[in-house]
């Protein structure tokens, strides 16, 4: 079997996914993350792709070693489309094999896995009716953000805020609802401080990028003064971006993500690296379809994963959301808070190509927020 195309889609809300073909008509997808690049991402996914046209699919460490291991590496642009063109790969081979890939990675540590549901959106407001909203579908265990933007030294009104925010979950629903809280890494060290110990009374389940991950000597700070778990991890990249973090031992969770992180083997890697030092994982996931199928495949092979994000009407899916491009919508149906373990071969999603053509024909154009701080300078998003 060889590998004979490979076709890229972007996809509204802020998709791009990635099909590989072979010669013998199975085919696998994969997906990337547009962040503000996306023609950069595409032309970057189709000049890597010509070193794979002709090449078996199933030798897919062969394939990720020669892609990766150039002189330039890493950075989240090659990344990613590294990431993308490895999902597809396990997709052909969990089909070639008729197993779902988790088989193919030493088969199931567990039943079931649970997940949690953003609320809130950038700018949280009214969480306690959202937070409500995913309890009365079987929920009890959601994230929100915890602020808008900071600057380096900013007001004890906004902390208020964001206590307040929190205060009123907890009040509403008690210890039953699991509350994370995301810094988003918009928080600088004197503030993620403050913030974290203000908030440690309400016992979140997290909190997580409590400062920017190149600020990792931070987490270190911020531990000093709080008890709570901290998770960090979706911005990183490869079992070497992690390593500092994991040898720091004031990381609680770890939060790769798939389609950043070097795809599902990798992501496997870097989970189980986690998992000698006793660090639980939540990946990372919050863009589209085949990405959350791939996370997945992660979990059920995976001990130290206690709970999994998912993208399902998250505050990004303007206009298009995951069920829109997949015809066997139950992969994604969510029952008290779980969901079950996926059983069709390779990432098990049957992918509307139809409706994948159709709309990626509108084209793509997505950005981050441009958000300032109070004096005009540049805030964090």
């Amino acid at each position: 079997m060889k590998i004979s195309s490979v076709q890229v889609y972007e996809v509204k809300p802020r998709w791009i996914f990635i099909k590989i073909s072979t010669d013998e008509g199975i085919e696998g997808w994969g997906e990337m993350v547009s962040g503000t690049k996306t023609r950069t991402v595409v032309a970057g996914a189709y000049e890597m792709a010509d070193r794979i046209i002709g090449r078996n699919p199933l030798e897919i460490e062969k394939i990720w070693q020669e892609l990766y291991r150039v002189f330039f590496r890493g950075g989240p642009i090659n990344m990613t489309i590294i990431s993308g063109i490895e999902m597809a790969l396990w997709d052909i081979k969990g089909k070639y094999y008729n197993a779902p890939i988790y088989e193919l990675l030493g088969g199931s540590a567990r039943d079931r896995i649970k997940v949690y549901s953003w609320i809130g959106g950038d700018r949280p407001a009214d969480v306690v009716k959202d937070a409500q909203d995913r309890v009365t579908r079987g929920f009890d265990s959601i994230k929100m953000n915890a602020t808008e933007e900071l600057h380096y030294i900013d007001s004890f009104k906004k902390v208020d805020a964001v206590v307040e925010r929190v205060a009123s979950l907890r009040d509403t629903f008690g210890n039953d609802l699991n509350i994370g809280v995301d810094f988003h890494g918009r928080v600088h060290k004197p503030m993620a401080k403050i913030l974290a110990k203000e908030l440690e009374p309400y016992r979140p389940m997290f909190l997580e990028e409590v400062v920017l991950p190149e600020n990792e000597e931070g987490f270190v700070e911020v531990a000093k003064h709080v008890s709570t778990p901290l998770a960090t991890g979706e911005r990183l990249y490869t079992r070497w971006g992690f390593k500092n973090i994991l040898n720091s031992g004031v990381i609680d969770i770890i939060q790769p993500d798939v389609a950043l992180a070097g795809g599902i083997l990798e992501t496997r890697k870097i989970i189980a690296m986690a998992e000698a030092y006793d660090i639980a994982a939540a990946p990372h996931a919050p863009y589209g379809p085949i990405a959350l199928a791939a996370t997945l495949q992660i979990d059920v092979c995976s001990p130290n994963v206690f709970i999994q994000e998912q993208s399902l009407g998250i505050h990004y899916n303007k206009g298009f959301d995951l069920l829109d491009f997949v015809k066997n919508k139950e992969i994604f149906q969510y029952k008290d808070g779980y969901v079950d373990i996926p059983t069709k071969p390779g990432l098990g999603l049957e992918i509307d190509e139809d409706k994948v053509k159709e709309v990626s024909a509108e084209g793509l154009y997505w950005t981050n927020p441009n958000w300032k701080n109070y004096d005009g300078t540049k805030a964090e998003w």
